[in-house]
């Protein structure tokens, strides 16, 4: 990402999730509590009202879900556009509190940014992962600096969250969770990142993910991969690309 601020684009945003949310939040969350019993701490953190990004290692598929079941106010979060496709799966979403986006990277990663910061600006709270994407080893990845860019740019205070276990309830490949295991949800507390500069300065986005990264890496008691969570380069080019020093996004 360059040291320039994305170009303002109108971004679609529910204005409310709707029926379907609302009765989602009021049937899902309480459900998923007492046939999973997730060990929650910290809810004290969340600040109950204004923007505040959930910041969370990622283990499994469940893991947007368990923050708004474990979480005690709404909390919206990105999932990819095929999930809308069928009605009944974009239902299901819908009341989960999540939001369609064309998942990639280039112009469609700051557009998904571009998305969330209009939910902060209405006020909300949305969850992200600052890894990218899923850990298969259960291992801690490098941050990549979208979460941080979003909190220097918009000012919402970050919650780092630490999940542990939700692989074990739903590992990758199951069609559903399994109620033998149980998971832990951890809310540490906000994060103010403003003392490292604006969101235009490559060094105050890499200095604040790597307090956001600590933070998590307290709550979630990870071995630390100290490496970018990427799939293997599948060219010259691509490899190139992951050897030499550019920012992630």
């Amino acid at each position: 990402m360059s040291s320039h601020l994305p170009a303002e684009t109108p971004v679609t945003v529910p204005e409310q999730m709707g029926a379907t949310y609302r009765l989602g939040r009021f049937l899902i969350a309480p459900l998923a509590r007492a046939v999973y019993r997730p060990r929650i701490e910290g809810r004290e953190n969340v600040p109950r009202t204004g923007p505040v990004i959930f910041a969370s290692n990622h283990l499994s598929f469940i893991d947007s879900i368990a923050i708004p079941v474990a979480a005690p106010r709404p909390v919206h979060f990105m999932a990819k556009s095929a999930y809308f496709e069928k009605w009944a799966s974009r239902q299901f979403f819908t009341a989960i509190g999540a939001i369609p986006v064309e998942r990639g990277a280039g112009q469609k990663a700051l557009d998904a940014l571009d998305q969330q910061r209009t939910l902060l600006e209405d006020g909300r709270a949305v969850a992200l992962y600052p890894e990218g994407t899923r850990s298969l080893d259960g291992r801690l990845y490098k941050g990549r600096t979208g979460v941080a860019f979003l909190a220097l740019q918009t000012g919402a205070p970050v919650v780092p969250v630490g999940l542990i276990g939700t692989d074990k309830v739903m590992p990758v490949g199951a069609k559903m969770p399994t109620t033998a295991e149980r998971i832990t949800v951890r809310f540490g507390a906000p994060l103010d990142l403003s003392p490292h500069g604006a969101a235009a300065s490559g060094r105050a986005r890499r200095g604040a993910t790597d307090e956001i990264m600590a933070a998590i890496h307290a709550l979630s008691e990870q071995e630390l991969a100290n490496a970018y969570n990427e799939a293997p380069a599948q060219n010259p080019i691509e490899r190139i690309k992951q050897v030499l020093p550019h920012e992630r996004l």
